[in-house]
C-alpha cells in the first residue's frame, strides 16, 4: 500500500494498552495534518476509555519522526501571518492543534509512553516532552532543527525542555543546535531507559504492560502530585504528599491490598 493510501497513524489495543504507530516511513514520519487528526482522536479515545491504562506511541521506519510536515506549512497554514501578534496567535492555534494536544496529554491522569527507535526531531520531540515516559533504542537521537531557520521550537519546546532537563542542557539542544544520541539523552534526563535495537519494540511493550498492572488511582494521583511538587517549595510539596496519600489510603483497593499483604506475611511466619 502506498503512502497516499495508507493511514498515517495505526492503532491497536492490547492488554489495556493503546498502541499508536506513526506510519509514514517514506516521509520520515513527518507529522501531517492527517496524522495529527488521527493522533488527537486516539488521545481522546484513550482519555475516555476506562479499560485503557497506558498509551504507547511508536513509529515504523528508520526515523521516529522528522517533526511537522513542512510541505503542509509545518502546521501553520498556507498564509503565514506578517505581524508579531499574528505569529503569536498562530502558535497558540496551529491548524494541527499540536499545542492543545500536548497540553491534553499532560493533563490526562494516565501514563503516556513514547518509544524512539530513530531520530526524534522538532515537533515530535515537543510531543515526547509531554509524555510521562520516554524510552530509547540505541539508535535513537534527538534534535531541535528550528535554530537552522533562526527560530525557536514554539509548541512548548523551550518551556518543557528547560523544565525537564534544566537550562544547561536546553542551551545545547536549542541555542547550539547540537543533536544528541540516546546515551547523551539519558545523561541529561531526557529519556528514562535505553534498550537494544533488536529487542526494542518488545522491551517497550513489556514496560507498558508493567505500567498497566499498577493502580490507576495511584497513576493519576502521582501524575498530579509530581507536577505540583516540582513547582512548590519543599514544605508545601510535603503537604501535597500528605493530602494525596490520605485519599489513596482511604480507597477500598488500598485497604484490600494491605489486608492481603499482611495476611500473606502472617502465613509465612507460621512454623
Amino acid at each position: 500500500m502506498t503512502e497516499a493510501h495508507a493511514p498515517h497513524l495505526l492503532t491497536e489495543e492490547q492488554d489495556g494498552i493503546l498502541i499508536t504507530t506513526f506510519n509514514r516511513p517514506e516521509k520520515y514520519n513527518a507529522l501531517s495534518l492527517q496524522l495529527m487528526a488521527l493522533f488527537e482522536k486516539a488521545v481522546l479515545h484513550f482519555r475516555d476509555t476506562p479499560d485503557l491504562k497506558v498509551m504507547l506511541i511508536r513509529s515504523t521506519g528508520k526515523y521516529f519522526s522528522s517533526g511537522a510536515d513542512l510541505r503542509e506549512g509545518g502546521g501553520a497554514g498556507n498564509a503565514p501571518p506578517t505581524t508579531g501578534s499574528g505569529i503569536r496567535e498562530m502558535h497558540r492555534r496551529l491548524p494541527n492543534r499540536m499545542r492543545q494536544i500536548w497540553d491534553e496529554m499532560e493533563a490526562i491522569e494516565k501514563p503516556f509512553v513514547v518509544a524512539h527507535q530513530g531520530m526524534c526531531v522538532g515537533g515530535s520531540l515537543e510531543m515526547s516532552l509531554s509524555c510521562d515516559f520516554r524510552l530509547a533504542a540505541r539508535s535513537a537521537g534527538y534534535a531541535f532543527p528550528e535554530a537552522k531557520f533562526g527560530v525557536l521550537p514554539a509548541t512548548n519546546g523551550v518551556s518543557r525542555l528547560t523544565r525537564l532537563v534544566g537550562p544547561h542542557w536546553a542551551r545545547l539542544l536549542i541555542m547550539a543546535n547540537v543533536p544528541v544520541d540516546a546515551e547523551e539523552a539519558r545523561i541529561m534526563g531526557l529519556v528514562h531507559k535505553i534498550y537494544p535495537d533488536e529487542s526494542f519494540q518488545d522491551d517497550a511493550l513489556a514496560f507498558c504492560r508493567h505500567l498497566s498492572q499498577q493502580s490507576g488511582e495511584l497513576m493519576g494521583a502521582a501524575k498530579i502530585a509530581i507536577e505540583l511538587s516540582h513547582d512548590l517549595p519543599a514544605h508545601q510539596a510535603a503537604q501535597v504528599e500528605r493530602m494525596t496519600n490520605a485519599t489513596l489510603m482511604l480507597s477500598p483497593d488500598y485497604q484490600k491490598t494491605m489486608e492481603q499483604h499482611i495476611s500473606s506475611i502472617g502465613k509465612k511466619k507460621r512454623p
